[in-house]
């Protein structure tokens, strides 16, 4: 009788201490659940790049991948499974999949060939136009340790390429994007005696050129031709203009900026560059190293030509005492925002069309919610700007419209990527008529001669 009662108390304490934990591990699953939700039903699931693809057979849902990402918000355990919260969010550290004890994920593209935004690349990253490749975040892989990869990749492949077939144009290789995977590309190419051309429509350093000043830019180990090793995971954006302008100069690479290039045109045996400037030139291989920027994406409202719009910021200390809007709600608009709000004096609002941030950085998040907590800056969800005036801009808001007094307006809403002159040159992207083994047809083609 006292054995039963010793093992009826022990089972009644057993289930007493395991009722609390099994009720909060069902709350957390119930709240990643419904995020999941959420984000298919937003559809910031699916990622513009890059994501950590699941093995759901061999996922433990240990969570390691889910704690090792700095980013925040991509992944979640969902009923013990790993789950892509936030695909828009990755970047493509690369920390989960080395996290994962069983190697039940993997960082990458997917399936391409049915994504209309990534172009079909060979494993050379050859385009399906044979002699144009791509490199770097045009191809659907960020960061810079990927772009100096593929930079070099591809630059080793044409240099093998021109050993036997040596074509008479201006140069053998033109690159166009000067950024560290256009750079990587030339001075590769500089390495095997290939002669280079590099043009850009701004200048040395790309995307990074358009980051706000003192930015943190992950980088992760690499080496860069002709200048070494970058050890560091971060590097400001100074620091990282400055050794590709040191390296630029010690190589003596040929870079061309302020060259927009408008149109590639295929001749026999190689390529007419067009810029807009109608300055031509002839190259036997192209690199398009052109990121995915494009062009700013415009508002289409009235006053948006007035001096006082701007698409970019670069430097938040020259602005002080002033009403400021920021447009958009990515991570571009966020660090503009939060930036222009610790400058003294200046009252900034962002304005953005959806109910709240889906797709920014854990630490933009953290940043952004602190702001406004404190008041020093202030959020109109569900907006849209209507008209740009000299001292004031009109909103309409889910209470309606509202005029707010007004010295600048920062748009960052995006970019109009270069697609539209890709598919002008012929290059094919997923859901496109041609496939990939077609492309791998007409590559087998040039590579064997």
């Amino acid at each position: 009788m006292e054995t039963i009662l010793f093992w009826g108390i022990a089972a009644l304490l057993v289930i007493a201490i395991f009722i609390p934990y099994f009720v909060k591990f069902r709350r957390s699953q119930a709240k990643a659940s419904s995020r999941l939700e959420e984000a298919r039903s937003l559809g910031i699931d699916r990622p513009r790049s890059q994501y950590p693809q699941v093995n759901r057979t061999a996922c433990i849902g240990c969570g390691a991948c889910v704690d090792a990402c700095p980013e925040g918000d991509v992944l979640a355990v969902v009923w013990g499974t790993a789950e892509v919260i936030n695909g828009d969010r990755c970047v493509g550290h690369g920390f989960c999949e080395t996290a994962c004890p069983v190697g039940a994920l993997k960082v990458g593209l997917g399936d391409v060939t049915s994504r209309p935004d990534i172009p079909i690349l060979s494993e050379q990253n050859e385009t399906s136009v044979p002699g144009i490749f791509i490199a770097g975040e045009l191809s659907g892989i960020s960061l810079i340790r990927h772009a100096v990869a593929q930079g070099q990749k591809v630059a080793d492949e044409i240099a093998r390429r021109c050993k036997t077939d040596r074509r008479t144009k201006d140069y053998d290789l033109a690159v166009v994007g000067a950024g560290p995977a256009g750079l990587t590309a030339a001075l590769t190419a500089r390495k095997h005696d290939v002669s280079c051309i590099v043009l850009d429509q701004y200048d040395l350093g790309g995307t990074i050129l358009h980051y706000p000043r003192k930015k943190l830019v992950m980088t992760q180990p690499v080496d860069i031709p002709y200048y070494g090793h970058l050890d560091r995971d971060e590097y400001s954006k100074e620091e990282l203009l400055d050794i590709w302008q040191q390296v630029a100069e010690s190589s003596n690479l040929d870079i061309r900026p302020g060259q927009k290039v408008e149109s590639i045109v295929r001749m026999d045996e190689g390529f007419q560059l067009i810029t807009a400037g109608g300055k031509t030139m002839t190259a036997a291989f192209v690199v398009l190293a052109l990121g995915r920027r494009g062009s700013p994406r415009k508002l289409d409202v009235p006053g948006e030509n007035l001096p006082k719009v701007l698409y970019k910021l670069t430097d938040a200390q020259s602005y002080r005492n002033q009403h400021i809007l920021v447009v958009g709600g990515g991570d571009s608009a966020v660090e503009a925002a939060v930036g222009l709000a610790r400058q003294p004096g200046n009252k900034v609002m962002i304005s953005y069309r959806k109910p709240r941030f889906f797709r920014i950085k854990k630490k933009n998040e953290d940043a952004i919610a602190r702001l406004i907590g404190e008041k020093k800056l202030e959020a109109c969800f569900e907006s849209q700007v209507l008209e740009i005036r000299e001292s004031n801009v009109l909103l309409s808001t889910p209470s309606g419209e509202i005029e707010i007094p007004n010295d600048v307006v920062i748009v960052q809403a995006g970019g109009i990527p270069p697609f539209d002159m890709l598919k002008k040159i012929g290059i094919a992207f997923g859901g496109d008529s041609i496939n990939m083994a077609q492309a791998d047809d007409r590559h087998q083609k040039v590579s064997t001669g």
